[in-house]
């Protein structure tokens, strides 16, 4: 039986005078990180796991909340990414709020906190500051980059920038570009609903009693976009108990969420597109969508994949297409909603995909069909001899 996993308690990096992007200077900048695992002497059993948009590093926390994307499922001794062989490292992203540095945070030239003023930043900048953390770290190279959604804009920043920093990346439910119409409306949708907060005061809100309502209204919002009022009611059949529990909910996430960071982390996706520079990724790279994602469909395999090919990057896609059926333990259907793979065994060509452990929260477990296996044998990891994460079915996303 594998052993038990501990995550560390919250630590910090910080280093001084960090250069952004856009050429300003941040005086001094933090990030926070959680880690599971024991490092190796000669540091190269590092995964990067990148989290997502609202979560945090405490998403490879053990027991953590499966509404708040927790990885606990797929991080640990014996799963996906076996932390009784590697060192997980799940940093806090620069501009968010959960310990980094971030628009809530004092400015060391003014003794006041950044505020609206926090300079914008892009996901080139958060990837440094990792880049910086890794460094000091005296972590050289990662066996893998694995992260959802945001995370995944994360690892293909990464493998554009750092080529040679790691042996593969895993972009789960995620893609390489934002459109810009899409992130500008997103940040317009978040300003119209802050903006009308009486406590907004133009971002300086700190003093003013803050906009948790305001707050827990986008998260209402953003956790019904996700379905879990599908979720709820296969515990719940009153509407009124099942608002009640999806405001629970989101007012869990608003107490320690920044309404600034909301922003900062909306506009750095601005002008994310690395299409370009797919000539640059040398890592094996495991590009993985989901059939009910709303936000990344399966459709997008259809530009990501042909690009990637084109640009010469050795690449597998598993989108979850593959003929389900669901699969019954006992009387009652499993209330598990993804099922999570491990490679094991060489060549990577023919290895088998095992079963190893599910992600509970969503309506159903289901696996392929025992014809379908035969096809699944020739998917790959995402780097040489190393577990990466591989999702086979998905209904809602593993992370805010």
């Amino acid at each position: 039986m594998p052993a038990q996993s501990t995550a560390t308690e919250l630590k910090h990096f910080t280093t001084s005078d960090f250069r952004l992007e856009n050429g300003s200077l941040l005086g001094e900048v933090t990030i926070a990180y959680r880690t599971v695992g024991t490092l190796a002497p000669n540091r190269d059993n590092v995964v990067l796991v990148t989290h997502g948009n609202t979560s945090g590093p405490q998403m490879i926390d053990p027991g953590g909340s499966t509404g708040e994307g927790s990885w606990c499922e797929i991080v640990g001794p014996g799963k996906a990414v076996d932390t009784n062989s590697y060192f997980a490292i799940c940093p806090n992203m620069l501009g968010s709020s959960c310990g980094s540095t971030n628009a809530a945070s004092i400015d060391p030239r003014t003794g006041r906190r950044y505020g609206p003023r926090f300079p914008d930043i892009t996901v080139s900048d958060i990837v440094a500051t990792q880049r910086a953390l890794l460094d000091d770290l005296g972590v050289e190279q990662l066996v893998a980059i694995v992260g959802p959604s945001y995370g995944g804009f994360q690892a293909l920043q990464w493998a554009v920038n750092y080529p040679d920093a790691m042996r593969g990346i895993a972009a789960v439910v995620t893609a390489p570009l934002v459109p810009r119409e899409r992130a500008e409306g997103n940040v317009a949708r978040l300003m119209a609903v802050l903006s009308q907060d009486p406590n907004w005061n133009g971002g300086d809100y700190y003093d003013q009693g803050g906009v948790l309502e305001s707050m827990i209204q986008i998260r209402t919002a953003t956790l019904k976009t996700y379905g879990i009022e599908t979720r709820l009611r296969d515990t719940l059949t009153d509407p009124t108990e099942i608002e009640a529990a999806i405001r629970a909910e989101a007012t869990e996430w608003a107490r320690g969420f920044d309404a600034n960071s909301l922003l900062t982390l909306g506009k750095a996706l601005r002008d994310f597109d690395v299409t370009a520079q797919f000539g640059r990724i040398k890592a094996k790279t495991l590009y993985v969508l989901s059939r009910t994602d709303k936000l990344f469909p399966p459709e997008l395999a259809q530009q990501v994949m042909p690009a990637l090919k084109s640009a010469g990057v050795e690449r597998r896609l598993l989108s979850a297409r593959q003929r389900l059926r669901p699969l019954r333990i006992g009387p009652r259907r499993a209330q598990m909603g993804a099922a999570v793979a491990r490679v094991h065994g060489q060549p990577w060509l023919g290895t088998r995909i095992k079963i190893d452990t599910f992600h509970p929260g969503t309506r159903a477990l289901t696996l392929p069909r025992n014809r379908e296996r035969r096809k699944m044998r020739v998917l790959r990891t995402a780097c040489h001899k190393n577990p990466v994460v591989v999702l086979l079915c998905a209904r809602l996303r593993l992370a805010a």
